[in-house]
């Protein structure tokens, strides 16, 4: 399962409705059949990145997009 754009209004940080809803999200993975769950975040979201860390979920990739709506064909130099 993918789990992207994870964000809790800043006033209700620390509350446990981030670690609620990501659990919530693992469960209802579980119960469909799924046997891994990927989440993708921002590298600059540092604090976040130890949030996730402290809920179990492991740094294991790095991934890279492509800015589509870009005028110029990147292949060509």
């Amino acid at each position: 399962m993918q789990v992207e754009a994870v964000r809790v209004a800043g006033p209700e940080r620390g509350a446990g409705l981030g670690g609620a809803l990501l659990g919530w999200a693992a469960d209802a993975g579980r119960a469909r059949g799924a046997v891994l769950a990927q989440l993708t975040t921002d590298r600059r979201r540092v604090a976040a990145h130890r949030f996730y860390a402290r809920l179990g979920w492991v740094d294991t990739h790095r991934g890279m997009k492509l800015d589509l709506t870009r005028a110029e064909d990147p292949r060509v130099s």
